[in-house]
C-alpha cells in the first residue's frame, strides 16, 4: 500500500508516483490543505450545510491530508484504472471514484493559486521567453493515426504525410 509516510523519504519513488519532488510536494500542499479545509468546513462532500465539526466519524486510509494529495497526484501522472489504484492505496474501488472526484477541482484551485497551471493557449505559450530572452525549446508528442483515404487524387497528395504503409507481422 502507497502511503506518503513510507514514500518521502524515497525521492525516486516519490518522484514516479507524484510527477513532483518531496520539495515541491510539500509547497503544492500548503494551498491544497486550506481549500479542502475551507471547502470542508462549510458544506458537506454532498454539497449541503454542515450541522456538526468536520472530522467526526471513522478515519479511512486517506484521512492525512498527504495522503490524499499523494493519491490525487498518483492518479494524475499515469491515469490508472480506479480498480488499480484503489489497490495501491488500500481503499475500495467506489472510494477511489469518490476520491478522484472530490480532489481533482481541489487540485486545480491549488495549482491556481500557485499559477502552475498548464497553459492552454498556443499563442500564449509562443510568447513566452526562457533565460536569457531566448524562445523556450517546446517539444510536442504526436502520433500519426489512420484515416479515411479521399477518393480525389490531388487531395490524397495534399493529406500524405510520405510514411510507408504499416507493414504486417507474421507470426
Amino acid at each position: 500500500m502507497i502511503n506518503y509516510d513510507d514514500l518521502k523519504t524515497k525521492p525516486k519513488e516519490f518522484l514516479a508516483v507524484t510527477g513532483l519532488t518531496h520539495e515541491e510536494f510539500v509547497q503544492l500542499l500548503i494551498p491544497f490543505a486550506q481549500i479542502f479545509q475551507d471547502q470542508t468546513a462549510k458544506q458537506t462532500a454532498e454539497g449541503k450545510p454542515r450541522h456538526r465539526q468536520p472530522g467526526a466519524g471513522t478515519k479511512g486510509k486517506l484521512c492525512q491530508m498527504e495522503n490524499k494529495l499523494l493519491f490525487i497526484l498518483a492518479y494524475q501522472k499515469g491515469y490508472e484504472l480506479q480498480t488499480f489504484l484503489a489497490l495501491h492505496f488500500g481503499i475500495s474501488q467506489p472510494q477511489a471514484n469518490y476520491w478522484i472526484h472530490r480532489l481533482l477541482p481541489v487540485l486545480q484551485q491549488a495549482l491556481a493559486t500557485l499559477n502552475c497551471l498548464p497553459e492552454r493557449d498556443a499563442s500564449a505559450v509562443a510568447d513566452l521567453l526562457g533565460p536569457q530572452d531566448t524562445p523556450p525549446d517546446l517539444i510536442l508528442d504526436g502520433t500519426e493515426r489512420r484515416r479515411q483515404r479521399p477518393k480525389d487524387k490531388t487531395q490524397q497528395k495534399e493529406d500524405y504525410s510520405g510514411k510507408k504503409k504499416p507493414t504486417l507481422t507474421r507470426t
